[in-house]
């Protein structure tokens, strides 16, 4: 299953060693503005940060190749490819028969069996995580026009925690002004000296990115099933390396009280809002009018130079390993424009399913 969404839905292709990559968004309302340029600039957001990131350097060139006429969309199905230049497949091989450790390696060979594509990690690589973002940006169109906003940022590397709690505007003035997507100037640097003590050590971090979403109207979503928080969450967990999601006061919640924990009702210039946020905007899988607060860990990246154990498929018996190539100490920096990305096309896809678009 390649494709999620229901009135906007992406279908994402391509591998981490092949051609390319690409996506297919369908759905999209025709005259969102949209142009190339806005689109180039949410990938090159994902572009690995020099000394913290991946010697992989892809250019990311976004090729768009229908659905965007003079500036807007055109209503038909928008789509993106980025072609794969900087790739080096000779170190992958091996690992059909000693699997990587925290990797899909052995799971999808048991799958897909010999036909599996494990150059690069194949469709199981982050790189998958490119055109997400170029539809994300269509998404984010989309979701501007309904005065609708989202920001992401690292608010956790290992160690570092930023426990601060920072608002909307903090978050969007200062998420992309550090490497690390840090909000904070000082906590940046902190984060920065945990990527690369765990790279020079030959291991890596993982962290967790914070996303808040501010303009949300009332009663988005579409219960039972299909809740706003069960879609975002969904999309988070379609994301490489994502390992838990959570809203608002999240697994806190199970040591709070009722009477902690309830967001007590207040009128606010008129409009109907809640003292506290623990709920992270979602109440009975239905936006309430507060910002949806979302946490999205992620787990130390799998590829690291340290030894590690393994199996050798072939002889049947324990084996080590040692991941040689070019890989990320820590993919969090990198993974919070996707997360936004990840979060702008659930939102619009349910504004369009509960009519917002039409109001």
């Amino acid at each position: 299953m390649n494709t999620i969404g229901f009135a906007l839905r992406l279908t994402v292709f391509g591998s981490s060693h092949g051609p390319g990559v690409g996506s297919v968004l369908d759905g999209c309302p025709a005259g969102i503005p949209v142009t190339a340029e806005m689109v180039q600039k949410e990938v090159d957001l994902r572009k690995p940060s020099a000394g913290i990131g991946t010697a992989r350097a892809e250019e990311d060139i976004v090729q768009v190749q229908s659905g965007l006429l003079e500036g807007r969309t055109t209503g038909a199905p928008i789509q993106f490819f980025i072609a794969n230049k900087d790739t080096d497949s000779s170190k992958y091989q091996a690992f059909r028969v000693t699997p990587r450790p925290g990797h899909a390696d052995y799971p999808a060979l048991v799958k897909y069996g010999e036909d599996h594509d494990i150059r690069g990690g194949g469709q199981f690589s982050g790189r998958m995580t490119a055109p997400l973002v170029a539809a994300g940006a269509v998404a984010r169109s989309m979701l501007v026009t309904k005065g609708i906003r989202i920001a992401a940022y690292s608010q956790a590397i290992g160690k570092v925690v930023d426990d601060k709690e920072r608002g909307f505007p903090e978050i969007n003035e200062n998420h992309f002004k550090h490497p690390t997507r840090a909000a904070d100037h000082e906590v940046a640097k902190r984060m920065e000296k945990e990527i690369l003590s765990a790279g020079k050590e030959g291991d890596s971090v993982g962290g967790i990115v914070r996303c808040l979403v501010v303009g949300l109207p009332v009663g988005v979503g579409e219960p039972f099933f299909d809740s706003l928080d069960g879609e975002l969450a969904k999309m988070m967990f379609a994301i490489p390396a994502v390992k838990g999601v959570e809203f608002g006061a999240g697994f806190r919640s199970a040591k709070m009280r009722g009477s902690e924990h309830n967001d007590p009702f207040i009128m606010v210039n008129g409009e109907v809002r809640t003292e506290t946020n623990n709920a992270g905007g979602i109440l009975g899988g239905l936006s309430d009018g507060m910002p949806v607060d979302l946490r999205v860990a992620f787990k130390p990246t799998a590829s690291i130079s340290k030894e590690q154990r393994t199996v050798d498929l072939s002889k049947k018996e324990d084996a080590t390993i040692r991941v040689q190539g070019r890989h990320d100490p820590c993919i969090v920096p990198r993974a919070v424009v996707v997360v936004e990305a990840a979060a702008a096309l659930v939102i619009a896809d349910l504004l369009l399913r509960g009519g917002f678009f039409a109001r």
